[in-house]
């Protein structure tokens, strides 16, 4: 069996697709075509599976011939999740709600690129009130160390910058989306707009056997040591270390864009536990802090 290389500019789902737009094609084609492999049958079949099967946009019937659900209206496939720039992102607080004057005293912007963490950005932020003690004792943050901290408004640039053109993905990333957008806002009267990951979401529909996606369960089930947890920096670091390891598994499983990830869900029998948060029928204000 050989196969021919792909080229850089083009993902293999893409060019699944600019074929069946052409119209329907049989198995042996796509394996042909697609992926340049010309020889057992059955292993060509199984990796046309491997690539198409799971995505919801391709549809294959009993004879093996593939086509677009959707015809025309369907969504062509984006740019694959393996070329994608991510920043994330773990941010600390006062310990209150920002409608109650409450701010950030720390964040953390760390890149992922190309499957690896190419940099990173992390200070302590001054936030004009006193640090809530529970806070302070779950974070070791204290006010002393906030004094000669800078404002959000003298880093929020640089947020920013760092946010632009990137997806957006924390654990539990409501809750740090909501205070960057809030703080950027108000710095600058403006947010970058970014698409946003949860890992807590992606574990779900990506590892289902997993009962815990507390952060703490999930580094000690991939191997992921964080360094001073419930800092920004070392847990956006974690993070980006399990959103390296989800998005291996998303390949494996035949995800290979943002949208098809978004509405990737697992089979019935890969399920063993819903979202507790969603379980519970909690509104995100009074969601656990993980």
């Amino acid at each position: 069996m050989t196969a021919s290389a792909t080229t850089p500019d083009r993902s293999l789902l893409r060019r699944a697709w600019d074929m069946l737009e052409e119209g329907p094609a049989l198995t042996t084609d796509l394996a042909r075509e697609v992926l340049g492999l010309d020889g057992h049958p059955g292993a060509a079949a199984a990796a046309v599976f491997a690539l198409l099967g799971r995505d919801r946009r391709f549809h294959v019937d009993g004879d093996g011939r593939w086509s677009l659900r959707g015809g025309a209206a369907a969504r062509a496939p984006g740019t694959p999740l393996s070329r994608l720039s991510y920043a994330v992102v773990d941010v600390e607080t006062t310990g209150g709600s920002y409608e109650a004057g409450h701010r950030i005293t720390e964040v953390a912007v760390v890149e992922v690129r190309r499957g690896a963490v190419t940099d990173s950005f992390h200070t302590l932020v001054h936030p004009g009130r006193p640090v809530w003690s529970s806070t302070e004792r779950l974070t070791g943050i204290t006010d002393a160390m906030l004094a000669a901290a800078p404002t959000f408004d003298e880093v929020a640039e640089e947020v920013f910058r760092r946010l632009a053109g990137r997806v957006f993905v924390a654990h539990n990333a409501g809750f740090d989306w909501g205070w960057v957008r809030a703080q950027l806002c108000d710095a600058l009267g403006d947010a970058p707009e970014v698409k946003r990951l949860c890992t807590i979401s992606l574990t779900r529909r990506l590892a289902p056997e997993l009962r815990y996606r507390n952060l703490d369960a999930l580094a000690d089930h991939f191997r992921i040591p964080i360094q001073e947890r419930h800092r920004a920096h070392g847990d956006a670091l974690a993070t980006a270390r399990i959103l390296l390891r989800l998005l291996d598994r998303a390949a494996s499983l035949g995800v290979g864009d943002l949208h098809a990830l978004k509405r990737y869900r697992p089979r019935k029998r890969d399920r063993r536990q819903r979202d507790l948060f969603v379980d519970a029928g909690l509104p995100p204000s009074f969601r656990p802090r993980l």
